[in-house]
Formats: structure tokens, C-alpha cells, sequence
């Protein structure tokens, strides 16, 4: 298939690039900097920006003029500050409207787990805005919702990280006893592939999440143990939002806008209520300690490899 993937550089971007080509997919890359981009060989790479809508036709269209089949949008700004919801909705307007304009079939979504209600996060109802302007368009929407993705370069995961190779004790609040359902980042590359040749998927959403659901204190607990080292928690009766989020911007490298948008998120449970998609796309699923193991080595070399093999305590970047 000839398949577009936005976000080409991004933490699962660059993941499914490599993933499609191994498949036999046609794959273009859509990028802002195509100068700073070493795709795959075999990748054709458009330059364009998903604010600038004059930019973006070529991407949907081969060499010879023939539409792709399919488009992927992983695309999102929730580190990006003030203004990041209206930013991503005005970028999938832009993009639903050039696939529909260029006769695209299929669009495919990563977007995020949680219940629809009135206290998501507004990182979470960014999502779910961006969800209903790509279904507007005339290609069919596969959406995808997931929860943490664990994997080295995912924001979420290396704040987890950051937070259990630093702290031997955490005083936290209440949001560490939510649930949720975290899931390797090879699993939700196995879900995005397989969605793409399932015709059944079209026009549709689905839940993935890992085997295990755990708390966010089990999370933390057991990246911790990882490293080969204990946690304890102590939870305090009041910790605001505020409060929290100051918190983790002086424990770990994370900015201030993306430490807010994660704080809000620990409030909602994301574990899975619909697991159709396990029968239509069957995936091996990775054990969460299993994921973390494999996350935490891949960081480690990314830091050796960067830092001349001093991985010391600089954080790993997001």
C-alpha cells in the first residue's frame, strides 16, 4: 500500500516508518525540516507543515500523481504551551481537509485512552477534538486510543523514569493509586500495522493496553525495581495539581507545560473497556516489566551514545 506517516520523526513515528517499509508498504515521510531528517532508504520525504495547508498536497500524492492509500496522523503538541489545543485542532483540520481534497481512502489515529466525560484532562480532550475533526473528513478514520506507551523517548515513560532512578522515596498525592494500562511501544507499532490491512477497523475505534493493569505507585515501583533498587511512597492527604506538577518540574527535566498536561492525566483511570481489537489484530503482548527493561536499556544507550558514555543523571530527552 502507499501509506503517508506525519510525525515520521517523532517517538512512534520513527518506529512505524522502518515497520511499514519491512511490510512491503510504500511509505512517504511528511516532516517540517527535511534536512534534519535521515529517513530509512526507500522513504520518499515531503517537505510541509501542517499549519501552512499550501504546503501539504504533495504529500498526498506519489511522484506519478496517484493518491496513497492511507495516511497516518501521530501528531500532537501537548509540551507545546499556551494555545497547543487550538494549534493541533487547526493542524488536523489542514490535514483531513488535503487527504479528503486528494481522494485519500483511509486515515489511522493514535490518539489517547480514557472515559469520555466532562473531567478529562485537557490534554485528553485535545484528543478527542482532534478525533472528531479527522472523522468529519471523507477518508474512513481509524482511531487508537492507548494509555502510557512505554519506550525510550515516549514523554511519559521518562518522566516515570526520571523520577524512579532519582528518588529512593516519593511523598506523593492520591493520583499515584489510579489505574491504568500501559503498553510497549513494539505493541502499539503491532496494532498500527495490523489496523492498516484490516478492513474491518475502517471507520472505527478501538482500546489497546498492555497485559497488566497497575497503579501508578506499581508503576513507579516496579521501574524502580528495574534499576535494581527499592521504592517507598508516602502519600499526603493534599497535593494540588499546582502543587504537583511544581514538584515534578524540580525533580525531573520535564517543561512546565508538559509536567501540567501529565498531572491532569493521573487523575483519569485509562485502562481498556473494549478489547475488540485483540480479535481482529492478535498481538503477543509484552509483560509491562518486560517493556520497562527494554525501554530503560534502549535510554541507556541513547545517553552513552550521546554523552560520550557518561550516562551520569542527565535525563533522558523526550
Amino acid at each position: 500500500m502507499r501509506v503517508l506517516v506525519t510525525g515520521a520523526t517523532g517517538f512512534v513515528g520513527s518506529r512505524l516508518v522502518p515497520a511499514l517499509l519491512d511490510s512491503g508498504h510504500e511509505v512517504t515521510a511528511l516532516v517540517r525540516d527535511a534536512s534534519a531528517y535521515a529517513p530509512p532508504d526507500g522513504v520518499r520525504v515531503v517537505e510541509g507543515d501542517l499549519l501552512e495547508p499550501e504546503t501539504l498536497p504533495p504529500a498526498f500524492r506519489t511522484d506519478d500523481g496517484v493518491p496513497v492509500d492511507a495516511a497516518y496522523y501521530l501528531v500532537h503538541s501537548m509540551d507545546g504551551g499556551p494555545g497547543y489545543a487550538e494549534r493541533d485542532q487547526r493542524c488536523a483540520r489542514h490535514f483531513v481537509d488535503a487527504a479528503s481534497n486528494e481522494g485519500v481512502e483511509r486515515i489511522l489515529y493514535l490518539g489517547g485512552l480514557g472515559e469520555d466525560r466532562a473531567e478529562l484532562s485537557e490534554h485528553l480532550r485535545s484528543r478527542r477534538a482532534v478525533e472528531r475533526i479527522l472523522a468529519d473528513g471523507d477518508p474512513a478514520l481509524t482511531t487508537l486510543r492507548a494509555a502510557i506507551i512505554v519506550g525510550a523517548g515516549s514523554a511519559s515513560f521518562e518522566v516515570i523514569y526520571d523520577l524512579s532512578r532519582r528518588l529512593p522515596v516519593m511523598i506523593t498525592p492520591k493520583w499515584v493509586d489510579t489505574l491504568c494500562q500501559p503498553i510497549a511501544i513494539d505493541d502499539v507499532i503491532a496494532y498500527l500495522l495490523g489496523a492498516l490491512t484490516a478492513p474491518e477497523t475502517a471507520d472505527d475505534t478501538f482500546e489497546i493496553g498492555g497485559p497488566d493493569v497497575l497503579t501508578y505507585a506499581e508503576i513507579l515501583r516496579t521501574t524502580r525495581r528495574q534499576l535494581g533498587h527499592r521504592l517507598r511512597i508516602l502519600r499526603a492527604p493534599v497535593l494540588s495539581p499546582d502543587l504537583s506538577a511544581a514538584w515534578l518540574r524540580f525533580v525531573t527535566d520535564v517543561n512546565p507545560y508538559l509536567a501540567r498536561s501529565l498531572v491532569e492525566g493521573l487523575r483519569n483511570t485509562v485502562i481498556v473497556e473494549d478489547d475488540r481489537i485483540r480479535e481482529i489484530v492478535p498481538v503477543e503482548l509484552t509483560p509491562f516489566p518486560v517493556a520497562v527493561a527494554r525501554a530503560i536499556d534502549e535510554s541507556r544507550t541513547s545517553e552513552s551514545s550521546s554523552d560520550g558514555g557518561d550516562a551520569g543523571e542527565r535525563a533522558p530527552s523526550s
